[in-house]
């Protein structure tokens, strides 16, 4: 509940309404810190919607949104990063202008860190050299975690559409954030990049970070989750353990359908 320390993430009664149809009705939810929660629903259901509510790029029309205990509903989406926030989107979003590398893309992810001041710049140069040599390095052991190691000057467009998702992950997680927000990771992955990956994120949350992610993807779902909330058309239909879910009738009829059977828990 909202001023719960075990919570890194409250979402209290979200509005959110486009043309006059609730894309998001009095939507609640809470995410524990160092979980891993899934967010499910067909398509429509307000998924992504609720994404952008809570990182500030549609911010929610009522309602509030807590990160820590703190009010971020109506900030601007650079001040609620500052604040331990990250994503990835759908559609796989990478620098390529003026040649940028792999590398030069995670960087991009330590903008926080690297942007001096005037006087820093004038004054301690040294000390703005040491921290771009130590985020290079940061970002080096990144590529490295997410299994890129040796792409660093690559151009992100020759890379596969699999480790182009790695890239965009790593880049994420070079803002070293504390709650990350992923749309869809798995969306166009083949069997054994889904294996990969479910080990990639767990190895992530072992690391102390906590995920809300919205998948597609049931296996990944069931494999990853220490709870699911399930939007239909904007409203939240269910919440509770990937074996409650995978037994909800409503979830069932509304989104799981002929997949029931393939929604065995497989923690």
């Amino acid at each position: 509940m909202k001023g719960s320390n075990d919570y890194i993430l409250w979402v209290d009664n979200v509005i959110k309404t486009f043309e006059g149809i609730h894309a998001l009705e009095h939507v609640s939810f809470g995410v524990k810190k160092g979980h891993i929660k899934a967010l499910i629903g067909p398509n429509g259901a307000g998924k992504t919607t609720m994404l952008n509510a809570i990182s500030g790029l549609l911010p929610p029309d009522s309602g509030s949104v807590y990160l820590n205990n703190q009010q971020i509903a109506g900030l601007t989406p650079d001040r609620i990063a500052l604040l331990g926030l990250s994503r990835t989107f759908q559609l796989v979003r990478l620098f390529t202008i003026n040649n940028a590398t792999v590398l030069d893309n995670v960087l991009l992810g330590a903008h926080k860190h690297l942007n001096p001041s005037i006087f820093e710049a004038m004054f301690y140069r040294g000390r703005m050299k040491r921290k771009e040599n130590e985020a290079k390095e940061r970002a080096l052991n990144l590529l490295k975690f997410v299994g890129l190691e040796g792409a660093e000057d690559a151009l992100p467009g020759t890379l596969s559409f699999g480790n182009q998702r790695l890239l965009e992950l790593a880049r994420s997680l070079m803002t070293e954030p504390k709650l990350l927000l992923l749309d869809e990771p798995a969306s166009g992955l083949n069997d054994a990049e889904v294996e990969s990956f479910i080990k990639l994120l767990l190895a992530i949350r072992d690391k102390g970070i906590t995920i809300l992610i919205v998948e597609h993807n049931m296996k990944v779902v069931m494999k990853i989750a220490d709870d699911i909330i399930v939007l239909d058309f904007g409203k939240k239909l269910a919440e509770g353990t990937p074996e409650e879910i995978s037994k909800n009738q409503q979830v069932v009829e509304a989104y799981l359908g002929t997949q029931k059977n393939s929604c065995k828990v497989e923690k």
